[in-house]
């Protein structure tokens, strides 16, 4: 994968060179790439998935790809729903959750394949949105979790530890960021404001926000079986 980068105006966009260039060579990308109505107006939106946010599923050529715009939660979305502050567009939750995923891509690891991402300027503040590519027939563990025998459970934990082991520290894990497809290969999505550290406390911190996802969604018991593939992954 190739990451480059385009500017227009105050749109600054980080996108895959390799799947997004014509026979030119030049990116088949702009702002627009961005906008819901553009696809609206196209009639290539394929769904909404849930969430805060509503990301959209777009039918892209070939692939079919999931358009996510950031959003804020709790206390400081009364004050601005999709707005941060502007340090830079290296620094922007976009620019940085798309090199993180194609980095996590790149090491073989079970996550979607980044598109693009975009930053917005207004001032002192910027809004962003990220696109990847859509795992088609993935559902999150959250609505598996009724039929999830301990062999799932346990692919889950070890699919875990493989990030763990790459360094990564996922800040949001939990039963919706976690996704399962029709061969019971499981994924993981959402990397916003997660990073890549040393081993340490937080491994453990990832955990029990796992299991506290369960037991929002009565299955508190599938935390033993996830453990336990956790476990079988070697040092």
């Amino acid at each position: 994968m190739r990451l480059a980068t385009l500017q227009t105006g105050k749109v600054y966009i980080l996108y895959d060179a390799d799947s997004l260039c014509d026979a030119d060579g030049a990116p088949q990308i702009g702002p627009l790439t961005f906008d819901p109505d553009h696809w609206r107006r196209q009639g290539r939106v394929t769904g909404e998935a849930p969430g805060r946010g509503a990301s959209l599923f777009l039918a892209a050529g070939d692939a079919e790809w999931v358009l996510r715009p950031y959003r804020r939660g709790g206390l400081v979305a009364r004050i601005s729903e999709s707005r941060y502050l502007w340090t830079g567009a290296e620094r922007s939750r976009s620019f940085r959750e798309l090199r993180l995923t194609a980095h996590l891509f790149s090491l073989g690891l079970p996550v979607p394949r980044p598109v693009a991402a975009v930053t917005t300027r207004h001032g002192p503040s910027y809004e962003a949105a990220l696109i990847t590519v859509r795992l088609n027939s993935a559902r999150a563990l959250a609505e598996r979790l009724h039929d999830a025998d301990d062999a799932l459970l346990a692919r889950v934990g070890a699919t875990v530890r493989r990030f763990h082991d790459a360094g990564l520290d996922h800040v949001d894990l939990n039963a919706r960021n976690l996704l399962v497809d029709d061969d019971d290969s499981v994924w993981l999505i959402d990397f916003d404001r997660c990073r890549l550290r040393a081993p340490g406390q937080w491994q453990e911190a990832n955990l029990e926000r796992l299991a506290r996802s369960l037991t929002k969604f009565d299955a508190t018991p599938a935390m033993d079986a996830i453990r336990r593939g956790y476990d079988s992954i070697q040092d």
